[in-house]
């Protein structure tokens, strides 16, 4: 099985000299090929972070992230947002859709930086329209897009280049339950049906079910990594969760 992101033994600190806080903390992980991961932890955890670190948008002070087995801080700016655009996938809690764009328009916006086909674009941005079930909207700009939507059509930025790992930073935090479920079983469809390699940050137990396993980071610190396929349901995920945040901290 292939390892599409490898984070190994990674520092990274913010600030310098004695105020100077450590994210994370020699902290190790592999995400294989088809897994979606729940990453969760108490606000300050370094879970977004490691997410920033996996995405080259920050590198470690130790350690290094290779993703397809490029380490990612070994590349110059250049070639490091060439290789996010083709080979990685980002959704943020925040839309950040281009407001002048229609929604075909913000999908397809990825192909376009990269000089696809006028054909290759349409065909592509079609299908990822339909897959997200909001072809319908297709000519609408973001104001006239509910919140719903205008995360799918965010998702389908992400996906259209077809990256070899998408990376989710609380993509639920600013939907209503019921968007957030739909979200939800959208990301982990299309984990199941294209094997996508799906990196989710959450605090949301219930948002953290929809994955295949969680691993939880605690005080920058990988602490506990679990098969979601055992939790019985969203509280027992929760229990978990509290039960890791209320263990004493490590000598």
């Amino acid at each position: 099985m292939n390892t599409p992101v490898s984070v190994e033994n990674v520092v990274k600190r913010f600030g310098s000299g004695e105020t100077a806080v450590v994210a994370l903390d020699h902290l190790s992980l592999n995400i294989e090929e088809g897994d979606f991961t729940a990453i969760m932890g108490a606000s300050g955890s370094g879970k977004s972070t490691l997410l920033h670190l996996m995405a080259g948008l920050t590198h470690p002070d130790e350690g290094r992230v290779l993703v397809l087995g490029k380490a990612l801080s070994a590349l110059s700016d250049r070639k490091l947002t060439h290789f996010r655009r083709e080979q990685i996938g980002l959704i943020f809690q925040s839309f950040n859709l281009i407001p002048t764009l229609t929604a075909a328009e913000n999908v397809a916006l990825p192909l376009r930086l990269a000089g696809e086909r006028e054909a290759t674009i349409r065909e592509r941005v079609d299908e990822m329209l339909h897959k997200l079930n909001i072809e319908r909207r297709a000519t609408h700009r973001p104001d006239a897009l509910s919140g719903g939507e205008q995360q799918r059509v965010a998702i389908g930025r992400a996906l259209v280049t077809r990256p070899a790992v998408v990376l989710a930073d609380e993509p639920t935090g600013n939907l209503d339950s019921s968007n957030s479920i739909a979200i939800c079983r959208l990301l982990r469809d299309l984990n199941e049906t294209e094997g996508v390699s799906i990196v989710l940050v959450t605090h949301e137990p219930s948002v953290g079910m929809y994955a295949r396993d969680a691993v939880f980071i605690r005080d920058g610190q990988l602490c506990h990594r679990a098969a979601i396929a055992d939790m019985k349901d969203a509280a027992e995920l929760a229990n978990l969760y509290q039960t890791l945040l209320a263990a004493p901290a490590s000598p």
